[in-house]
């Protein structure tokens, strides 16, 4: 889903789609003890805001001292000037502490809602369908949350803290400016109140002018995380495969590629700090003028007599306060565009989990369902691509356990598709696939998946490290001819790139062997092993889950010998058909 820089920066779409963010920590369990933490955290705000205007008085007892030359009234004003300011230190650092500590509980709460959305019931696999909404969703977990939490914590709190300044030291401006003359072509006129209106024009004005020239920051911000996260992603890849890049001496492509992506980072970069350029000439020059404003206005008064100095200090804190209330849009409006657009981003993550959701609800889809059975049955199975095209057209087949079963057929007749339905993780089209009920799977695909840790965590994955001990991992690696692994179990190393494609295949096999699934499924898992290697390999399964179920895709005729049973794919006039023998 593009951004739609026409929306409104503050319109209904945005607070519906705040709520809904919003709502998955504040109805959750920990939100009671969240709002506890946001509770103390207002006091806190408020306190500060307190703190503010009792240090205001005493600059003004201080200056008011300091000009009258009272050493005995000054010292006293400094005394508790210092207390003071040391209750704002401690209440400041405080309310600090306690945001953080909201922080991580809100962000901890949010990042859990999205992993569960994100990484159950193959979510991540059919929300490629939306990938052109959805660019990057790690990053968006991981940054994005990040982002949105601190930022939503930050913007309302300082919101608040502006809000109540602005009432508080409103009716002080009010009043100390409410006997002030302004004489103009030696006409005097009494307006009462006079630097209330004085801040509130100047306000209304730079917010109008920050808005009118930050606004395309929305839309900077928003695309600035996508090509930052795809510049990541491509060095990220990079990493992961460099011996196969190497082999096909692709390091120049690899380079033209991530220069290519890194221009995008560029440009949009150019336009953001063009943009950041005016926006902080604006802002800054709002600033320093704004600071001037209340000695301009106050100087005729003070020179009449009609103010102390410490009057002039304490309507100058006071206009401040006020000013920052009422500008707090433009000071704030560079982090509320950042702020807006990780909740698009965010947002449009959670809209195409949905989709893809409502999509597989209303549509025709293959149903994978556990039944009391205890064979693994394919019934009318019809497999298709998104767009409808067909790859499978009537597979029936019924296996039992301890079947060991070749699946044939030439490239492209939907062998993979058949094991991703079996799998759950490709539901398009129709039809039924039923696993015995509390039966275990396992699928070992060309290049097995290893985490990155240690090498007992790779063997057991998914299950935790605790599932096998030092003797039956050993024997196992062993068995399979990892010997030379057998005294490294707790070594962590990222074995993927470690180890050679032939030894991946014989740790997946090692995984299979520790399990022991009840149906297991090879997708060329053997592919990379010699013909001795993959001769042991099977005897081993034979041997040792003789009541497991194997299913391999045999693309090599040497496969076939260690099956008793055939699935033929063949291509057909509509599409491919399953024949089983």
């Amino acid at each position: 889903m593009p951004f739609k820089s026409s929306r409104a920066l503050f319109g209904p779409a945005f607070f519906r789609n705040l709520w809904r963010l919003g709502r998955v920590y504040w109805v959750s369990p920990d939100a009671f003890r969240g709002a506890l933490l946001l509770a103390a955290a207002v006091a806190l705000e408020l306190a500060t805001v307190y703190g503010t205007l009792r240090l205001s008085e005493i600059q003004r007892d201080l200056f008011d001292a300091f000009q009258d030359k009272q050493m005995t009234a000054f010292l006293s004003a400094v005394g508790v000037f210092l207390l003071v300011a040391a209750a704002f230190v401690s209440v400041s650092t405080l309310r600090i502490y306690l945001r953080g500590a909201l922080e991580i509980r809100w962000r901890r709460s949010l990042t859990d809602h999205f992993l569960q959305r994100w990484m159950t019931d193959q979510a991540y696999c059919e929300i490629e369908l939306h990938r052109k909404a959805t660019d990057n969703p790690d990053q968006r977990i991981a940054e994005d949350v990040r982002d949105f939490v601190a930022s939503a914590l930050g913007l309302s709190l300082s919101l608040l803290a502006a809000l109540v300044s602005l009432v508080t030291f409103s009716s002080m401006l009010w009043n100390l400016s409410g006997r002030w003359t302004l004489s103009v072509g030696g006409e005097h006129f009494h307006i009462p109140g006079l630097m209330m209106w004085v801040a509130l024009a100047y306000g209304l004005l730079a917010i109008f002018i920050t808005h009118r020239v930050g606004r395309p920051l929305v839309r900077i911000q928003y695309h600035r995380q996508r090509v930052e996260a795809d510049f990541r992603f491509t060095l990220a890849r990079f990493r992961e495969n460099v011996e196969d890049v190497a082999l096909a001496q692709g390091e120049v492509a690899e380079r033209r590629t991530a220069l290519e992506r890194f221009r995008g980072v560029v440009e949009n970069y150019w336009q953001l700090i063009r943009k950041q350029r005016d926006l902080t000439l604006l802002t800054a020059g709002i600033g320093q003028a704004n600071s001037l404003v209340p000695l301009l206005v106050a100087a005729p008064a003070f020179f009449a007599g009609h103010l102390t100095l410490g009057s002039v200090m304490q309507v100058r804190i006071a206009y401040g306060e006020v000013s920052g209330g009422l500008t707090w849009f433009v000071n704030a409006y560079q982090e509320i565009a950042r702020w807006r657009a990780n909740v698009e981003r965010l947002v449009t993550l959670l809209e195409a989990i949905d989709a893809t959701e409502a999509e597989f609800t209303q549509a025709e889809r293959v149903q994978v369902e556990r039944a009391p059975d205890g064979a693994l049955r394919l019934d009318h199975l019809r497999l298709t691509r998104p767009d409808g095209t067909l790859i499978v057209e009537n597979a029936d087949a019924r296996m039992e356990r301890g079947d060991r079963i070749a699946l044939f057929g030439p490239s492209g007749s939907g062998k993979r598709m058949l094991l991703r339905a079996i799998a759950g993780i490709w539901r398009f089209g129709r039809g039924r696939i039923e696993i015995p009920l509390g039966s275990r799977t396992l699928f070992l695909p060309q290049r097995p998946y290893l985490p990155i840790g240690s090498l007992r965590e790779a063997l057991t994955y998914p299950a935790p490290a605790t599932e096998a001990d030092d003797a039956q991992a050993r024997e196992i690696l062993e068995k399979v001819g990892l010997a030379n692994l057998a005294t490294r179990l707790d070594e962590r190393e990222h074995w993927q790139q470690f180890l050679s494609g032939g030894e991946q295949q014989l740790l997946g096999i090692a995984r299979a062997l520790l399990q022991k699934p009840d149906w297991l499924f090879l997708d060329e898992a053997t592919s990379g092993l010699d013909e001795p290697s993959e001769r042991r390999v099977y005897a081993l399964l034979a041997e040792r889950l003789p009541r497991t179920g194997v299913v391999s895709i045999a693309d090599r005729p040497s496969v076939a010998s260690f099956h008793e049973h055939q699935w033929r794919l063949t291509k057909g006039a509509l599409g491919t058909e399953l024949r089983a023998a």
